[in-house]
């Protein structure tokens, strides 16, 4: 049983060795393909941490006259935290506002300056509320304008970054989309090259064909070889893919954390890669084997 197989792989590695051109073009046009598909798998990740980065910055703030009394305000807070769409609210005091702005620019010192001239604290007391998602600020939004607080309220601030997320929504769905129509014709290419890398073979070979036929040699005897060679160029198509991912993930890691932080796609590509590994090989050999089989069966009558 096992001496078959071995002159079957054995047939199909030197097949495979004998049109080498073509061969290294059907594993580079697989690598194209396998790396696009590998590219959009880690694209997801950092487009969905952007977008939750961006959804944690966005929220509303809830501006007091200065005459809300802190039980009036923390009143509103109750009643708004009963809301479903709230997340998280956070009451910030006068002079609490007054210290934040202090930390955050006391390196400016026309900042400072304006701020002694005023001689009090400018500053209102107010509630920052976040919603469990973008979308819902539009309705808290709505809520606010008619609150039974609404007489305590000097102003809504609707922090909204939803414009940002919308549009980071709609460039990583094109993304998604062109890279899908890329890997499509990719997929195409792949197949129609290993097609007549199959097909050519079978040419150069029909005479050693013939005789195998005389000496009854069966049918999966005969088509093993060419499949054999579809496995191999989908194989070394996903070892150098997953070699170069491997490389170029752990090397950008590094500088993407610094534009990024808290973004580590080296790790998010370790702890997803038999994930990977697996639609790579079913990729590779996939498009290595099904063009074998139509070239096989259309060229090869056994």
């Amino acid at each position: 049983m096992f001496t078959p197989l071995k002159r079957i792989f054995r047939s199909g590695w030197s097949s495979f060795r004998r049109n080498g051109g073509l061969s290294l073009a059907t594993i580079f046009i697989v690598v194209m393909t396998i790396s696009l598909i590998t590219f959009l798998f880690l694209f997801r990740e950092v487009s969905q941490f952007l977008i939750s980065d961006l959804e944690e910055k966005v929220d509303i703030s809830v501006y007091f006259r200065e005459d809300s009394s802190t039980g009036e305000i923390l009143e509103a807070k109750t009643g708004l935290s009963k809301i479903p769409e709230v997340k998280d609210i956070e009451y910030i005091s006068r002079q609490e506002a007054l210290e934040r702005f202090v930390q955050r620019h006391k390196d400016d010192p026309l900042l400072m300056e304006s701020l002694e001239e005023v001689g009090e604290n400018p500053f209102l007391a107010s509630l920052n509320i976040k919603a469990w998602q973008a979308s819902q600020y539009e309705t808290l939004a709505s809520f606010l304008n008619n609150a039974p607080f609404k007489d305590l309220v000097e102003k809504v601030d609707y922090h909204q970054r939803k414009p940002i997320i919308e549009r980071l929504f709609s460039i990583t769905s094109t993304i998604n989309k062109v890279g899908i129509g890329i890997s499509l014709i990719l997929v195409t290419i792949s197949f129609l090259v290993a097609f007549n890398t199959v097909r050519l073979a079978i040419h150069n070979q029909r005479k050693e064909i013939s005789i195998m036929r005389l000496v009854g040699a069966s049918n999966w005897f005969i088509r093993g070889p060419f499949l054999i060679q579809g496995i191999i160029a989908g194989f070394l198509a996903t070892l150098i893919t997953i070699l170069i991912f491997t490389l170029v993930c752990w090397i950008s890691s590094p500088k993407l954390e610094i534009l990024l932080p808290g973004l580590d796609i080296y790790s998010f590509f370790l702890s997803n890669f038999w994930i990977l590994l697996v639609i790579q090989l079913a990729t590779g050999i996939g498009i290595g084997i099904i063009p074998s089989l139509i070239a096989i069966r259309r060229h090869l009558e056994v």
